[in-house]
């Protein structure tokens, strides 16, 4: 039986270190401007979507046009930063999740093949140490542990 291939390339060493620090010196550089949150502190907050987000840039619109119609209570000019964070992190958030898709879809299938033959290697070692092959045992062992099923 042997295994479909569907993804068969070498990453070279230099590339994943060049890109592991260019996403740390974004991270970094982010860093002093990043909120992180809670499971419990993201359900209670309104969520800005495709359709929200224009009106909220209209209403900017609008604010800054008629500031009359601003309401005393309203903080116009926390507001306006938090409208501008919003499409300035945007684009960024956009390219991250095509990014992060993409690798876990390549990670995903990668991690698929090499688990079938991973599995059909350890299939060929049990059948060996089963057949007495004396050099298949402690491999067979060694490998049982981790294909045991529980």
């Amino acid at each position: 039986m042997s295994q479909e291939n569907q993804i068969s390339v070498v990453i070279p060493q230099d590339v994943i270190d060049n890109i592991t620090n260019k996403l740390q010196e974004c991270k970094n550089d982010l860093a002093p401007y990043l909120q992180a949150l809670t499971a419990n502190d993201r359900s209670g907050l309104f969520k800005m979507g495709d359709k929200s987000l224009p009106t909220v840039q209209k209403v900017k619109s609008y604010a800054e046009t008629n500031p009359e119609f601003v309401p005393g209570y309203m903080d116009t000019q926390e507001f306006l930063k938090d409208e501008t964070v919003v499409s300035q992190l945007t684009p960024i958030a956009n390219i991250l999740e095509q990014l992060f898709s993409d690798v876990d879809d390549t990670r995903l299938l990668a991690g698929s093949e090499a688990l079938q033959a991973a599995l059909l290697y350890y299939g060929q070692i049990k059948e060996a140490n089963k057949k007495g092959v004396k050099s298949a045992k402690p491999i067979y062992e060694d490998l049982r542990q981790r294909f045991s099923r529980k």
